[in-house]
């Protein structure tokens, strides 16, 4: 902030995650459940598209990143769900004067295909966000076959976050 200009009226925020995937568990991407031989293995419920979503906005706001907020040594987010997650950091950006203005997410997973369950996920996240689900751009690719994601060990997740200044 200078005295010319004062407080930033909108900030970006990046954020990204991975997780192994695991037989036996179930497979959350972007708060749905998709029916899967595997699932992302991780202390909650490890929707990477979600984690990856808290991330952009805790780095948006300056609050640091998932891992200080819900480490994975608190029992008390083992297997939580992650929209209790979002949630949970929608309100610290609220309690700060921010608010969300889009999300821009790449999901990257050889299988399952997630393009079908893209508006369910919208559906869900835009709510939880606070904005439309046209706010919430969801994209999803393969890697080619190269690397811990090509060859279904994993997945991984990026993510942009606009937030503003309510005034």
């Amino acid at each position: 902030m200078s005295a010319t200009t004062g407080p930033a009226a909108f900030r970006v925020g990046f954020g990204y995650d991975a997780h192994q995937l695991v037989p036996g568990r179930a497979l959350w991407l972007g708060g749905v459940r998709i029916e899967h031989a595997s699932g992302l293995d991780g202390h909650s419920d490890a929707d990477v598209l979600l984690h990856a979503v808290c991330d952009a906005l805790l780095g948006a706001a300056g609050l640091g990143d998932i891992g200080q907020h819900f480490p994975n040594t608190d029992v008390a987010w083992k297997g939580a769900d992650s929209k209790r997650l979002l949630t949970a950091v929608v309100g610290m950006l609220h309690e700060r004067g921010w608010r969300v203005g889009n999300i821009d997410c790449t999901l990257v997973l050889e299988r399952p295909k997630v393009m079908p369950h893209v508006p369910a996920m919208r559906a869900v996240m835009g709510p939880l966000l606070g904005v439309e689900p046209e706010a919430v751009s969801i994209k999803a690719t393969t890697n080619e076959r190269m690397g811990f994601v090509g060859r279904d060990e994993g997945a991984c997740a990026y993510a942009i976050a606009l937030v503003h200044r309510v005034a």
